[in-house]
């Protein structure tokens, strides 16, 4: 399976993030996310790390990492 997925209205990317052990956290960082723009949905597992992005055009690297950042949390790149 590949990170980033392209169809016609969205693309959607999976990010492996260190640190969230729990519910809260992901929440934290899934809210964190949802606040950039063109985000659709979010949806982390604390139990792999993994969080998919669904967005309207592909993320800028940089912004993502800020937005898991303020979360509290390190983006550890590409699932």
């Amino acid at each position: 399976m590949s990170a980033q997925t392209d169809t016609p209205s969205s693309v959607t990317t999976v990010y492996k993030v260190s640190g969230m052990s729990c519910g809260h956290c992901e929440g934290a960082v899934s809210g964190e996310l949802s606040e950039l723009a063109g985000v659709t949905s979010v949806k982390a597992v604390a139990s792999t790390g993994e969080v998919t992005v669904v967005s309207d055009a592909a993320l800028d690297e940089s912004a993502v990492r800020a937005a898991v950042d303020e979360a509290g949390f390190e983006l550890a790149g590409l699932a």
